[in-house]
């Protein structure tokens, strides 16, 4: 068996396991695991389908330009959410403990473990990629965050409605008077 009949016979098995251990960053892993509705589960479901391309580019030698969008449909939930930067891009360098995993349970994928050079150089630099586009997400975030402060509209955005405020100021004087 070659390194190429390895990964088609494995792909599967590889895939579910690196999107399970994807998911598995993620606070509430368990929904985004079972929930497979694209509606119900926007984040599990884009996560699942980026991975999933990526790893068939991959395989397939594409060229960088080409992993751009499965790259940016995973990282831009990542970039988002609370995640270190580190962290955001950790699930894509976890798929070659994934890949040696899965061939070192099989007998016969085994003795394919030392050609695994080339594709973990691939996972490295897609990681790279990776971690650029979390950043120009992240920048953009907080570009946005900043002109938001400067036009004053952040206190549309970050507080509470003005009704709620007046009802809460009123709870306030009406508690004090009691007292």
């Amino acid at each position: 068996m070659n390194i190429s009949e390895a990964f088609k016979n494995k792909e599967k098995k590889i895939i579910d396991t690196w999107v399970e251990r994807a998911l598995d960053s993620y606070t509430s892993a368990d929904f985004f695991k079972q929930s497979k509705d694209q509606f119900a589960n926007p984040v599990g479901a884009n996560i699942r389908v980026g991975l999933t391309k990526i790893f068939h580019l991959i395989l397939a030698e594409a060229d960088a330009q080409d992993f751009a969008e499965p790259l940016d449909q995973v990282v831009r939930i990542r970039a988002v959410q609370e995640f270190t930067p580190a962290q955001a891009v950790a699930p894509l360098l976890e798929l070659k403990w994934v890949v040696k995993q899965v061939f070192s349970a099989d007998e016969k994928c085994r003795s394919l473990l030392p050609e695994l050079n080339p594709f973990d150089r691939d996972v490295d630099r897609i990681a790279l990629m990776a971690f650029d586009m979390y950043m120009n997400c992240r920048d953009r975030l907080y570009q946005a965050r900043i002109r938001e402060l400067k036009s004053g509209s952040y206190i549309l955005t970050d507080s509470s409605c003005a009704s709620a405020a007046v009802q809460e100021n009123l709870q306030d004087i009406a508690s004090l008077s009691n007292e």
